[in-house]
């Protein structure tokens, strides 16, 4: 008997100790982000992302020169690793998603529209189901192991197979990606995209855009626009220049009933307007309120 409690003693004892050794072991996977840090899983990454563009290629069949595959292969082979086309947001529960491309046609050169996002070096690579629809747009708020991803839009020509791109603009969001629509405005025709984004926070939707005022092939100018609870800004135009503006709306929120409901009203629209020399927003309600875009 004390032969085999001795065994037993010792078998638990082996156990504690691989245990306490696979706890350290993930608790360091942990801090650095998963399995491996960044710079070690990019080749990784990239196995799994050549991998799933082959099963796309096996399935789809009727192809064509310059198709969203192919964008999606340039990005992987020419892009550093942590770099993601994005999908637009499904419209119901089990929609297949969608690469955010649009394709873009302007005096006989095609055009590509599409929405990529990075990965900030040294976190975990970001995935694409953590940055798109409502859910994600809370992201400004948690201190995530989910990685952080930095939008941008991009432009991209694609002659006989050969991809180039032109530009890329960054857009000041981490989550909560939607949909994307090229407009034109209806005050001088020009041409804009139109980034949409689902904001929990503001219990709205933002929206990023970008108005080639210089061209296709130049980079765009960036005005947003937004609706919320008590949050509102619009398009406009104020200045009569080839930069669009916008009236920024104050509200204010009160006791409605006995019952403490708020009525909210609004109470002022402040003009906004591009100054080209101090490359701002500004409005002359007053010289200390400015905005970036």
């Amino acid at each position: 008997m004390k032969l085999m409690a001795s065994l037993f003693g010792l078998v638990i004892g082996i156990l504690l100790i691989l245990f306490a050794f696979g706890y350290l072991s993930f608790s360091c996977d942990e801090r650095v982000g998963g399995s491996s840090s960044p710079e070690l899983s990019g080749s990784k990454e990239k196995d799994i992302k050549e991998y799933n563009i082959q099963k796309q290629k096996e399935f789809n069949k009727n192809r064509t020169t310059c198709d969203t595959l192919s964008l999606q292969e340039f990005i992987v082979n020419n892009f550093p690793a942590g770099i993601n086309l994005i999908e637009f947001d499904r419209t119901f529960t089990y929609n297949i998603p969608k690469p955010a491309v649009i394709y873009y046609k302007e005096k006989n050169k095609n055009y590509i529209f599409a929405m990529i996002a990075k990965s900030k070096e040294g976190e975990r690579y970001i995935e694409k189901k953590n940055v798109i629809g409502y859910e994600s747009s809370f992201i400004n708020l948690d201190s995530t192991k989910l990685g952080t991803a930095f939008f941008y839009l991009a432009l991209f020509t694609c002659d006989n197979g050969t991809f180039t791109e032109l530009w890329e603009a960054e857009t000041p969001m981490h989550g909560g990606f939607n949909s994307m629509k090229v407009k034109k405005w209806k005050f001088n025709n020009t041409l804009y995209v139109q980034l949409n984004f689902e904001d929990g926070i503001i219990s709205g939707h933002r929206n990023f855009n970008f108005f080639l005022v210089d061209g296709i092939e130049n980079k765009p100018h960036l005005l947003e626009t937004y609706v919320g609870i008590i949050n509102k800004r619009t398009l406009a135009n104020v200045n009569n220049d080839k930069y669009p503006d916008y009236y920024e709306y104050r509200f204010n929120a009160h006791h409605w009933q006995v019952d403490s409901l708020y009525q909210i009203k609004v109470l002022d629209s402040i003009p906004f307007y591009w100054s080209d020399k101090r490359q701002l927003y500004i409005t002359n309600k007053n010289p200390r309120w400015y905005r970036k875009y």
